[in-house]
């Protein structure tokens, strides 16, 4: 079954980088928004590079349809927060998942480390990227079950 799932990301992540800029353009975001909520709350736990990787271009192209976007990293996926996480790049588009998560910093997505990952983890810090707060457990719930969030986990 996690084969598939890898299988049917990769997929999906193809077919989306794969459609012509006005494919995208002229039925992507439109089409979508109809049926749209507000904003997409993404957790993210899987250490699988590929996983990250399609949640984090999920997030992208969200971004790019005008809603909000915050991400909540946590477990394995927390090493994504460290300055030396998530470097496998990807094939086609040449991006690992610390490149598309700067980019999302870079535009505004809010990116929380869970609490629990620095303590238990010995890392510090100031190992992590620019742009990434410790996440406040009341804050994030709060953020989660806002009105128009859709919650998505990864």
């Amino acid at each position: 079954m996690k084969a598939f799932l890898k299988l049917f990301s990769l997929a999906a992540l193809f077919a989306v980088l794969s459609m012509p800029s006005s494919i995208m353009a002229a039925n992507g975001p439109k089409a979508a928004q109809s049926a749209a909520a507000d904003g997409m709350f993404v957790v993210m736990t899987d250490a699988d590079s590929m996983t990250q990787m399609m949640a984090l271009v999920l997030s992208t192209q969200t971004v790019q349809q005008g809603r909000k976007v915050q991400i909540l990293l946590c477990g394995p996926a927390g090493s994504l927060a460290l300055k030396n996480g998530g470097q496998k790049v990807f094939k086609p588009i040449g991006k690992s998942p610390a490149m598309l998560l700067k980019g999302l910093i870079a535009k505004g997505v809010k990116v929380e480390l869970c609490p629990l990952y620095l303590p238990n983890t010995g890392h510090k810090a100031s190992e992590m990227i620019e742009g990434v707060t410790i996440a406040k457990p009341p804050v994030v719930a709060a953020s989660m079950a806002a009105e128009g969030m859709k919650l998505f986990t990864f």
